[in-house]
């Protein structure tokens, strides 16, 4: 059970895999990217100037410190001067306890100047690399644009295309409804030739008797032309003249009778 669970597992981050690689479009990828870096960037100079500020605030202190261990230095002077030696030793104590302060905000100090200076350091270094970084990102979005555009236009011209597949689909459905009419047409053109498709509404139809009539006129036709022929073989006008009275005699149709009526 655990081995089929794997691989089910195996499988489904394959097709995920697959349908991310077709979804993914390297230019986005490549800009999602860059915007990353900036954001960083942004970061590193935003501690930049933090640390900054804080340097400099330690040394707006460092001189109200200083200038206030100057002005105890010069009271004590002063206070000495005037005979004044316990107010004196109270100053130079004050000025002291202000040195020791002040040695603490230049470790301070020193300790933020060096940090500001690293930051600095990496915000140039990563600015460098963010404007390397760029320049290739525009370099291969304009590679991969023209290798697309490429293939497009190689697909189009091949036809293997979706959007030209679907045309050519198209077209081969048109071709093939067409063929189908025209076979049709003919089809009909052929079974109303034969009388397979005799019109059996009775608008145009023709009675049993007339039907008759032109089923007899059609055979004596026949019968005629098949003598007629085999007096030519037999050699001769008269046999093909006895053929013919014969034939007329056969219809019913007695060649006297038209002679008379020829006559008046």
């Amino acid at each position: 059970m655990s081995g089929v669970m794997k691989r089910m597992g195996m499988i489904f981050r394959a097709k995920a895999n697959k349908a991310l690689d077709r979804a993914e479009d390297p230019r986005e990828t490549l800009d999602y990217s860059y915007q990353k870096q900036l954001e960083l960037l942004q970061k590193v100079r935003r501690g930049v100037a933090d640390v900054a500020t804080s340097r400099k605030r330690l040394e707006l202190q460092l001189n109200q410190l200083q200038s206030q261990s100057g002005k105890l230095e010069d009271q004590g002077r002063k206070a000495l001067a005037l005979g004044r030696e316990d107010l004196a030793r109270e100053a130079l104590s004050r000025r002291a306890s202000l040195q020791q302060q002040v040695s603490d905000l230049e470790v301070q100090h020193q300790t933020l100047q060096g940090e500001e200076e690293k930051l600095t350091l990496a915000a140039q270094r990563l600015q460098a690399k963010v404007d390397a970084f760029r320049t290739k990102k525009e370099t291969i979005k304009a590679t991969y644009t023209a290798a697309q555009a490429q293939t497009r236009i190689a697909e189009s011209f091949s036809g293997i295309s979706e959007e030209m597949s679907d045309v050519g689909l198209a077209i081969q459905r048109a071709e093939d409804k067409t063929a189908q009419l025209q076979a049709r047409a003919g089809a009909i053109d052929e079974l109303l030739a034969s009388g397979a498709l005799d019109d059996r509404s009775g608008l145009g139809s023709k009675d049993d008797i007339q039907a008759e009539l032109d089923r007899l006129s059609g055979g004596t036709d026949v019968e005629l032309e098949l003598q007629r022929m085999k007096a030519e073989l037999a050699g001769g006008p008269s046999a093909q003249q006895q053929a013919i009275e014969g034939g007329a005699q056969g219809t019913g149709q007695p060649s006297q009778t038209q002679h008379r009526f020829d006559k008046q």
